[in-house]
C-alpha cells in the first residue's frame, strides 16, 4: 500500500495555480470573441433603429435596395439551435456576429430586395435580411429566393 500526505499549503498552492490558469484561459477566449465582434463595431455602423439607419447599414456593404422593405417580421431566436440554425449561426460568426447570446430573444427581421447583385440585376430574387434587436443589427444574410438559391453574409462575394 502506498500513502502520500499532502499539506494544506500544497493544496492551497495547487488551487491558486488552477484558478490562475482558468482565469487566463477565460480572458484569452473572451478577447478573441471580442476581437471578432469588434471587427464589425469598428468598421461598420450597426445602428438600425429607423429606416435611414437600416439603409445606411445596408449601403456600407455596397448593396442597393428598393426603398421599402418587402417584409418586416418578428421572430424568436430559438432556445435550442437545430441543424439549420447552427449553420445559419456559422454564417453570422464568419461576419463577426453570434446569435447564441440571443437565444430565446424576440427580434425583428427586415427584408429588402437587392437591386445590384451581379448577374441578377434585372431579377427580383435577391434579398438582404437584417436581424435587429434594440435598434442594433445582430446578424443577417444575403440570399436568393430562387429554387436552388444561395445564402451568404453581408459582404459581396469575391469574383
Amino acid at each position: 500500500m502506498f500513502i502520500y500526505t499532502v499539506k494544506s499549503k500544497q493544496i492551497r498552492a495547487i488551487l491558486i495555480i488552477l484558478f490562475v490558469v482558468l482565469t487566463v484561459s477565460v480572458l484569452i477566449f473572451l478577447s478573441k470573441d471580442s476581437e471578432n465582434v469588434s471587427k464589425n463595431n469598428n468598421t461598420v455602423n450597426l445602428s438600425a433603429s429607423n429606416e435611414s439607419e437600416r439603409m445606411s447599414f445596408i449601403s456600407q456593404f455596397g448593396w442597393e435596395v428598393s426603398g421599402e422593405p418587402n417584409e418586416v417580421r418578428e421572430i424568436i431566436i430559438p432556445e435550442e439551435f437545430d441543424e439549420v440554425y447552427t449553420k445559419y449561426n456559422e454564417i453570422q460568426l464568419s461576419q463577426g456576429f453570434d446569435l447564441t447570446s440571443f437565444k430565446g430573444t424576440r427580434v425583428k427581421r427586415w427584408t429588402y430586395a437587392v437591386k445590384n447583385y451581379e448577374g441578377f440585376e434585372n431579377k427580383d430574387c435577391i434579398r438582404i435580411n437584417i436581424l435587429v434587436c434594440d435598434g442594433k443589427v445582430i446578424g443577417g444574410d444575403v440570399c436568393s429566393v430562387e429554387l436552388g438559391g444561395f445564402m451568404h453574409g453581408f459582404s459581396k462575394p469575391q469574383k
